[in-house]
């Protein structure tokens, strides 16, 4: 017999967001950028895929501003952090590594440096189709030990 609610939802995690193609960012992470509205410098320190485009997390004098591709301007300029490369990218298939019951597999959806690591955008809950009078966030930012690589 199919288990057809863990069918469902591993279908659900694994169906990318962005439809067929993942779409171009606009700047990479630790690029310097120009932001329009303040008329700063500041450089990229997060991309997630949220409201079906990219938003871009940009670490401006350590105040974190969350914008779009129109309110930016890459300078093709990376800033020199002491960080290593993440080892994970936007798109790639990952494992979660817990314990829980159901499917593990997930794509990663954004990736933010948060206190010089690297940290993963995942979907940790697929929708309901209840609405509950509290508020859940479905997505979470998990470390790099929390996952694993999927050789799809």
């Amino acid at each position: 017999m199919i288990d057809n609610v863990n069918a469902l939802q591993t279908i659900w995690y694994l169906s990318p967001p962005w439809r067929q193609t993942i779409p171009p960012v606009e700047v990479n992470l630790l690029e310097r950028v120009y932001l329009r509205t303040t008329r700063t410098f500041g450089y990229c320190c997060g991309i997630q895929w949220k409201h079906e485009c990219w938003i871009y997390s940009i670490d401006c004098r350590n105040e974190i501003v969350h914008v779009t591709q129109h309110q930016i301007i890459g300078t093709g300029d990376l800033v020199p952090l002491p960080v290593p490369k993440p080892a994970f990218v936007l798109g790639q298939r990952v494992m979660l590594c817990s314990h829980d019951k159901g499917t593990k597999q997930r794509l990663i959806l954004g990736i933010a440096l948060v206190h010089n690591s690297w940290f993963y955008l995942v979907e940790l809950m697929s929708p309901t189709l209840i609405k509950t009078p509290t508020i859940s966030n479905r997505f979470s930012l998990v470390g790099e030990k929390s996952l694993m690589r999927v050789n799809a």
